[in-house]
């Protein structure tokens, strides 16, 4: 896990999905394919991962899309991923509820 609540990030030109999965990997000092179950979360259960690299994609003229990210909580971490490919985890933050 990413020590003392602090933040990972990385950037990349890979597919996002598969950025998550390598930034993960990163954080937990394991090897890619290690982010797996029964260890690890699948990334399918929490966000389509072809929707996701969809998403960041070029449009279909090749015209980047504008700017924006995407959020959600994956394998203990709230995972940002930027339009320009960087990959934020932090530790998972509780409902104070």
């Amino acid at each position: 896990m990413v020590e003392g609540g602090g933040s990972v990030g990385t950037s990349s030109r890979k597919a996002p999905s598969q950025a998550v999965i390598e930034a993960v990997a990163d954080a937990e000092d394991v090897p890619m394919t290690a982010v797996s179950p029964p260890d690890y979360q699948s990334l399918h259960d929490v966000v389509d991962p072809t929707a996701l690299d969809a998403l960041f994609a070029d449009r279909s003229n090749g015209v980047n899309r504008p700017g924006g990210t995407v959020s959600f909580s994956f394998c203990g971490y709230d995972v940002t991923v930027d339009q320009d490919g960087t990959v934020m985890l932090e530790d998972a933050t509780e409902s104070a509820d």
